[in-house]
């Protein structure tokens, strides 16, 4: 039975991070670090020391890492809360991809793996990438990988493509790379982004900016990489980058919850002081009925956030359930974020306030780990497939 009934810690660790982020978090969001292209090196280790005073660094990971072993739904709590701020998830070194990426060296590294790049990404001594999206198509359908990793003899291979839209890839001390692997398919390999080959071709200019390091297309020329660097097993990489996205995707809608969150709250505040045509602005009813339905968008994300949650802290896959709620939540948070913009009128898109930010964030979301089409399109596919009758226990 589904039971969201929280315990009095679990709500103390939403207010507790809440309450972080307003007080400690916030303040930088006019800091001039926090660049187009993200918060810098600089800006994201003050951040991040000011959540491991907190006790607050990297809280989702197990104890043995400096975390406090989060179930999902604690995650959602807590990611939510630090989301309230596009710098919170930064600060508390829970922010994509390196969230993402320890995820999967937790559950595919061996212990060697864990120790050379899980321990430093956790304390947030180095940061990560994630090397699959490439400009021939890899990333919408993986099926398109052309990267190529060479056997070259003595347990080594040697790697040729290039990938572009690597989120984090300057000042990256680690890049999770996908390549396939002649006569076995795509493979996970922990490359160093310090290894004779890698070049960082230009930096991409996107409508985000809350990610340290920016965008990137990334040259792979000759890389060499050690058999002893494959993620999980040779050939099995589709699997372990499914093992990472379904819970990436709901990292995702939790993070981006709390900045819908926060640009309600300022829709709020706006539409009650603003007075127009003789009255408070959120009287009249185009603006009142906007902000009603901001709320329900907000309510049933929340829902579908903890649903997904709750499936895997059962210890299910939920790759359905996580694309349903990736569609719903994405397409969900930007009509909020759109009808904020619209009842703040001139300043809803003036980039002094951070609602504008988080409007450009949440139309990029709509594209993050698969956009909403694609999972559209992999939703019907999976109902066109079944034959038993529609019921509420149906997976």
């Amino acid at each position: 039975m589904v039971d969201f009934a929280f315990t009095p810690e679990q709500r103390n660790l939403y207010f507790e991070v809440r309450r972080f982020v307003e007080e400690h978090i916030v303040p930088f969001e006019q800091d001039p670090r926090w660049t187009r292209h993200g918060p810098s090196e600089e800006l994201r280790s003050e951040l991040q020391a000011l959540a491991r005073k907190a006790g607050l660094l990297a809280i989702h990971l197990p104890p043995a890492y400096g975390g406090r072993g989060l179930t999902h739904l604690e995650q959602a709590l807590a990611f939510e809360a630090a989301g309230y701020s596009p710098l919170g998830p930064t600060a508390l070194n829970i922010m994509a991809p390196d969230e993402g990426n320890m995820h999967l060296l937790l559950a595919a590294g061996d212990e060697e793996q864990k120790r050379s790049w899980l321990l430093p990404l956790a304390r947030g001594e180095i940061r990560s990438c994630f090397l699959m999206t490439e400009p021939g198509g890899a990333g919408s359908d993986p099926g398109l990988l052309a990267t190529v990793a060479e056997p070259v003899g003595s347990g080594r291979y040697r790697v040729r493509g290039r990938k572009w839209f690597i989120t984090g890839a300057e000042g990256a001390a680690l890049g999770i790379l996908m390549a396939k692997v002649p006569d076995h398919g795509p493979t996970l390999f922990l490359m160093p982004m310090d290894q004779p080959g890698v070049r960082l071709v230009r930096q991409q200019e996107t409508i985000d900016g809350s990610f340290t390091g920016g965008h990137w297309e990334v040259a792979l020329d000759g890389v060499e990489v050690r058999e002893s660097w494959i993620l999980g097993a040779l050939g099995e990489g589709m699997r372990y980058a499914q093992l990472r996205l379904a819970p990436a995707r709901l990292t995702h809608c939790m993070r981006w919850l709390g900045g819908a969150v926060r640009a309600q709250e300022q829709a709020l505040a706006y539409a009650r002081k603003r007075e127009v045509f003789g009255a408070p602005l959120g009287s009249h009813e185009g603006v009142g009925f906007a902000l009603a339905d901001n709320e329900l968008d907000l309510r049933a994300s929340r829902h579908w956030i903890w649903w997904v949650a709750w499936l895997l802290d059962r210890g299910e896959r939920a790759r359905h359930e996580s694309s349903l709620a990736k569609v719903a939540v994405a397409e969900a948070l930007f009509r909020v974020l759109d009808r904020c913009v619209q009842v703040m009128g001139g300043l809803g898109v003036a980039l002094e306030t951070v609602t504008a930010r988080l409007f450009l964030e949440l139309r990029a979301f709509r594209i993050y780990d698969g956009p909403s089409e694609v999972h559209r399109w992999a939703i019907a596919r999976r109902l066109l497939g079944r034959q038993q009758p529609i019921s509420p226990f149906a997976a």
